[in-house]
């Protein structure tokens, strides 16, 4: 059994901020618990604009705190997220989030991260496994 709080992960290597400076990620579950999915909370601050496409992850991401607009890339198609709001990246869609307020989301990944994953130019996580981390 594995007890843990996001509180205290905080400022360990679980909690990765962004080289773009637009969001941070609590990483809680990774795959080195061998448990076949990542459970994170992220926070994607009010103003910013991040484009994402997981081409080799399915993620699925609940909105518990905060307001954002959601655009699928490929269908020019806007939802607006606010807590109590899921959404399912169930087909790789390339997406850009526009939170109109700093938005805090729990997010599940399969595969599982590493904990070390950010988004490259395209926007993609790189599908690493536990032995290519750092």
């Amino acid at each position: 059994m594995i007890v843990r709080s996001f509180a205290g992960i905080t400022d360990t290597d679980r909690h990765v901020r962004s080289r773009s400076g637009t969001w941070e990620s609590k990483r809680i579950v990774l795959a080195r618990e061998k448990v076949g999915f990542s459970l994170h909370e992220t926070t994607v601050y009010a103003g910013t604009e991040t484009t994402m496409w997981y081409a080799n992850h399915i993620e699925a991401v609940l909105c518990v705190e905060g307001e954002s607009e959601l655009t699928n890339e490929e269908t020019g198609e806007t939802h607006w997220i606010a807590p109590g709001t899921m959404y399912l990246l169930n087909g790789h869609e390339r997406h850009t989030l526009r939170p109109k307020t700093d938005s805090r989301y729990i997010c599940v990944f399969n595969p599982p991260v590493t904990g070390q994953e950010d988004h490259d130019e395209s926007g993609v996580y790189p599908l690493l496994t536990e032995g290519e981390v750092d």
